[in-house]
This record gives C-alpha cells, structure tokens and sequence, in this order.
C-alpha cells in the first residue's frame, strides 16, 4: 500500500491533522516540539460521493471505498540535514514514503508555541526545503565519488549516472528540489532508485483557524503558500483546518453537518486534502457494482483494462478476455446497465484499454 507522510515543522498541527485524516487519536498533538518521534501510521478512506449512487442503483449491501496510508512523521528543525533536533530519524522516515503532504501553519495563536516565534509560512517551507536539498546533496555526492571510481572501467551505464548525478548536484547546489529538474524519461528510473527526498511528490496543507474556513480563499497567508507552491514546486495547496476536524471526530454525521453549517462551510477541507494525496502518489479508482457489493478499486494512472482486473484477484490479470466499460457519469445519467446499454454508453474494451478513473468495469475472464 502506498503512503503518504506528513510532514512540517514543529507545532504546524500536523498530528492533529493525522488524528483528523485518519479519524483516530492515535497521534500526541501537545504544544512542545517534537511531540511526535517514532511515525503513526493509518489506513485512510477516500470520500468517493460516486459509491454512494452505485450502492443505491445497486442496492448493493456493502460499500467498500478505497484506501491508502498515511504516516505522521517527526517534526522537522533548521539543521536536520546534520542531524539536528531529530533530523535524522525525520530524514529517514520521510525516505520510506511515497509522497509528502507538508503542513504549513497559516493560523496565529498565542497559546500554541511556533518554534520560529513569529508566522511566515513561505519562510516556514523554504527552512524543510533547504533541510531535504541538504540532505539529498550529501547523498548525490556520497553516491557519485563512489561511482566516479567505478567509471573508470568505461561501463557506459555507470558513465551515464555520473553525468545525471553531476547534473543533480548542479540542480540542488541552486536550492532547487529534485522533481523539479528536468531529467530524460529513460533516466526517470535512474534517479527513483538514488531514493531522495526532494524527488517525492509534493501537496502542501495550508492548516488554517476555524474562523477563516469559509473565507480561506481571501487570506492572505493561503494565497501565499500557493503562489509559492505553484511557482516553486508545480505544485498545489489546499486548505484545512485540522483543529476543526479534531473536534468534529465523535459527532454522527448528522451533528458534523449541523456543526459545520454553522460555520457556514461544507466540510473541514480534509476530505479534499484525501482525495488530493490519493491522485498525487498516482492512484486512480474503477468501480464495479452489484448486489452484494459497490466497491472502489485502487489503480495506478495508466494501467490497462488486465492490469485493473489483476487488482481484483491475480489470475484475472492472466485469464483477462474483455471488459465491459462504462463512464461512472453516464451510467449514473442512464440509472442503470440495462439502459446504458439501450444508450450505447456501455462499451466492451480489450488488452489496450487504459483504464480512466471512474470507469464502472465488469471483467470476463477465463476463471
């Protein structure tokens, strides 16, 4: 299963968000530094409204969402990168991720310490940003002096890896983050396999105070930070209030809905923040529906019609014949197989057929 780690300095709320997204008190959320040491890990639903129209077609007895990690990870301090504060142990978690949410504290409180004393989130990424580019430099140039030894025998292969980890460090000697660089498809694979960690995607979380939910869009610290993430990181920001999400974790859906209406919002963001991470570590969800059950199946942004099947069980991918296909949106507007069908909507793909998120999909196989 992939994960997602969260990530930011101390303080920021990110355990608190953690708690919120996973919807569990497993993370310490206290106003010292490093509440967090050794990562919680949790297993996160995505909100998919789209199960809830297949269940009900259906009238399907189960509902099964889809799911992916996340790993609340240390808090991070200037100097990490040699090992401050918990540098170390921070900098080896966040290697093991597949991709990082950074929290960004876009909210003034008096009584939560922030450990650069004043609010400036800009400043606050641009201090984990040097820390990880720091980090990553030392191990392109740990990994290219070795190299440069083996390069002697003239292996073409190990040729090429030197120059693309001279290029690296030229790129990060700038201040600038690996996935940032541009790099030839063949040496995409190269530069996955030196594991760092400016190379992961990144989604900033702008975690902001209660009051500014429903106006997130005019303050001025959330304009900042995406501005920032679009220019430095190609990137996108989205806004939460972690502190809400908290609060909202023992209310029925009834009392969460009366709650946040009085807020004049429709939710806390982190919904949004979920499904965001899902689509930046590359995933993608099929559906299929019946009876017995409407689930969401987790693939990979380009997987073929085979390749979905096998995520079903194995032997599907191998025996795979076809698969009937039919847009979530149009089978929704059709209220049912019969009359996508009639509609011409329901479709039947082969081998080749890359397979779109919300595809509605039912295999034939061999088993």
């Amino acid at each position: 299963m992939l994960t997602a780690g969260i990530v930011g300095l101390p303080n920021v709320g990110k355990s608190t968000l953690f708690n919120a997204v996973t919807q569990t008190r497993k993370a310490l959320a206290s106003n010292y530094r490093f509440s967090t040491v050794e990562p919680n890990t949790g297993v996160v639903t995505v909100p998919d409204a789209r199960l809830d129209v297949l269940t009900k077609m259906s009238k399907s007895l189960k509902t099964v969402p889809a799911a992916f990690e996340f790993v609340d990870i240390a808090g991070l301090a200037a100097g990490a990168s040699q090992g401050g504060g918990l540098g170390n142990k921070f900098l080896g978690h966040i290697r093991e991720v597949d991709a990082i949410i950074q929290v960004v504290r876009c909210f003034e409180n008096s009584n939560i310490e922030h450990v650069m004393d004043t609010l400036d989130p800009v400043r606050d990424i641009e201090v984990i940003n040097t820390e990880l580019v720091l980090a990553d430099l030392e191990s392109v140039e740990k990994r290219k002096t070795k190299q440069q030894k083996a390069a002697k025998s003239g292996d073409k292969k190990i040729v090429h890896e030197v120059e693309l980890l001279e290029r690296l460090a030229a790129h990060l000697n700038t201040g600038k983050t690996v996935i940032t660089m541009e790099v030839a498809p063949e040496e995409k694979a190269m530069v996955k396999g030196f594991f760092l960690l400016t190379a992961k995607p990144t989604l900033f979380a702008c975690n902001i105070a209660e009051g500014d939910l429903a106006h997130a869009d005019d303050n001025t610290l959330v304009r900042q930070v995406r501005d920032y993430a679009a220019k430095h990181h190609d990137t996108r920001a989205v806004v939460v209030s972690a502190e809400i999400e908290s609060e909202l974790v023992t209310l029925s859906a009834e009392e969460r809905a009366e709650y946040l209406a009085g807020l004049g919002v429709a939710d806390t963001g982190v919904p949004n923040l979920i499904r965001e991470a899902y689509y930046l570590l590359g995933l993608r969800t099929y559906l299929t529906t019946g009876e017995k059950e409407s689930r969401a199946w987790t693939i990979h942004a380009g997987d073929k019609a085979p390749q979905a099947a096998g995520v079903i069980h194995s032997d599907f991918e191998k025996s795979f014949i076809s698969a009937e296909v039919v847009a979530f949106d149009d089978l929704a507007a059709a209220g049912s197989f019969a009359r996508a069908r009639v509609l011409g909507k329901l479709r039947t793909e082969g081998k080749e057929y890359v397979v779109a998120d919300g595809d509605v999909i039912e295999f034939k196989t061999y088993v």
